[in-house]
Parts: C-alpha cells; sequence; structure tokens
C-alpha cells in the first residue's frame, strides 16, 4: 500500500512503534489487575455468563488512556467498552483481562492482550503474562518474541506425542455438544489436552511451543487478535476448523505448529 498524509489514505504508523506502545500499556494493564488480584473485587455477571470485575475496567481504562495519548487517530475495540471510532483507518482491539473467571476465583492464568490493526490487517500484537512476567510480541513479518527472545512453534510431528490445549463454554452454550465431541475425539489419540481458561495464553503458549496446538469455539476477536498475529510470526497455522482461511469474525480459530494441522481439522 502506498501511503500518504491524505485523510483517504493516511500513512500507516511504524509497526515498531505500536508494538512498542502495546507493550506499555499491557505493562501498564497488568500493573493494576496485580494490585487487585486476591484481593476483594465487585464482580458482575454479563448476558453471557461471563464475569466483569472492577479490575477489568481499571485495567481496560488505563491502556486506553495510554494508547490514546501515542496514537490519538487510532479507534478501539475492547471487551468491555465496545466498539469506538468505527471509521478511523487503524484500531486496537483490547482484551484487559482475558481470563476473567480464573483471575476472580485467585487462579494465576489470566492475561493483557492488545492487537494494532491498520486497514483491517493486524500489524502488532502483544500479550502479557503479569504473574510470569512473560511479554510476548510480534510485529507482521519481523517474527515472534518472549522476553526479547525469537520463538517459534513447537516442531511435533506425531499427534500422538502432542500437548494440546483448548477452551469451552459452560452452562446453556450452544457449541457445548460440539466441544465435548471434539474433546473425546483429540483425547483419544493425542498425550493430553489442558484447559487453562485463557484463549490469548493458549495462543502464546502454541506459539512459544509449550503446546503444539489449539482450538475453541465462540471466541470475540479481542480473545485472538495478538495472538493470532503471534502464532503466525512464530511459524505456526491458523484458521477454522475446517482449514480455510482465518479472520476475526469467524466464531471458532484452529491453531497449531502447523505439522499437525490436518491431523486436527480430520477430527474436529
Amino acid at each position: 500500500m502506498k501511503s500518504t498524509k491524505s485523510a483517504k489514505n493516511p500513512r500507516r504508523p511504524s509497526p515498531s512503534r505500536l508494538a512498542e506502545s502495546a507493550i506499555e500499556a499491557a505493562h501498564a494493564a497488568g500493573t493494576i489487575l496485580l494490585r487487585y488480584f486476591r484481593k476483594n473485587l465487585k464482580v458482575s455477571e454479563k448476558a453471557d455468563a461471563g464475569l466483569v470485575s472492577e479490575a477489568d475496567l481499571a485495567a481496560e481504562d488505563r491502556i486506553i488512556r495510554v494508547l490514546r495519548t501515542r496514537f490519538p487517530e487510532f479507534g478501539f475495540l475492547t471487551e468491555e467498552a465496545g466498539e469506538k471510532s468505527i471509521e478511523a483507518p487503524g484500531r486496537w482491539i483490547v482484551d484487559p483481562l482475558d481470563g476473567t473467571t480464573n483471575f476472580v476465583h485467585g487462579f494465576p492464568v489470566f492475561c493483557v492482550s492488545i492487537a494494532a490493526e491498520w486497514q483491517g490487517e493486524i500489524v502488532a500484537g502483544a500479550i502479557y503474562h503479569p504473574i510470569l512476567k512473560d511479554t510476548y510480541v510480534a510485529i507482521k513479518g519481523r517474527g515472534a518474541f518472549v522476553n526479547g527472545q525469537r520463538m517459534r512453534v513447537s516442531k511435533t510431528a506425531r499427534i500422538e506425542d502432542s500437548l494440546l490445549t483448548t477452551g469451552f463454554s459452560y452452562r446453556k452454550s450452544e457449541f457445548l455438544r460440539d466441544e465435548m465431541t471434539s474433546f473425546e475425539r483429540l483425547s483419544e489419540i493425542t498425550r493430553a489436552i489442558r484447559r487453562p481458561g485463557s484463549a490469548a495464553l493458549d495462543l502464546a503458549n502454541t506459539a512459544r511451543g509449550i503446546f503444539d496446538g489449539f482450538w475453541e469455539r465462540g471466541l470475540s476477536p479481542w480473545d485472538v487478535a495478538a495472538g493470532w498475529l503471534i502464532i503466525e510470526e512464530a511459524g505456526g497455522k491458523v484458521t477454522d476448523f475446517k482449514g480455510n482461511e482465518f479472520s476475526l469474525d469467524k466464531n471458532e480459530v484452529l491453531a497449531s505448529n502447523g505439522v499437525l494441522h490436518d491431523n486436527m481439522t480430520a477430527l474436529l
């Protein structure tokens, strides 16, 4: 794309600067989350049975403040506030606390996820795990890194040797029956499956080579935007369950080291 300074074709900000700002905002939010962790929280239940706490709201507010200062022209798509500045060519896709249920119950598996989208393409993303102080970041075309070190997906070549991760819904989910069927099929052939409760961290850990693959239904753009880029920049593959090209408007995601992808699509 040719960049100009005109309103119709604005100049894209440096992806490196976008990534740096995403990290800054994620770290700031992480600091806030740690202040609330294992404390008495004000918690309410959403219509979809999910939880939202004062920690989610405080972290999201901090992220928006940091990023709006750096890039006032960008819009936002966030879990709690929804869509802001829809007409902006760039937007931040933000989950201030992925793993809220874990957080509320004092289980230390949660993260902050921030992606920068420019004219429909994710160009930078960061995921921060405040408990372990692990920072995952990717820039389109420049690789994926954890704590400054380049990372790659696993080399596991046999589905029988794989450690997979997933997420699934509870209560009255339209996907629950299909999710249990998929879990059963894959659990019969893999080494093991984990269900940690944070989709963004599952994607980050698949990119890191800890997990060999991840699948889940019913996710939102803020759950997967940063992790999608991080996986691909780490050499992995992201599609829907049928192996078709992934996009943020799809409600299912399959991510893997690439080698096991066909095995997983066949079982899903």
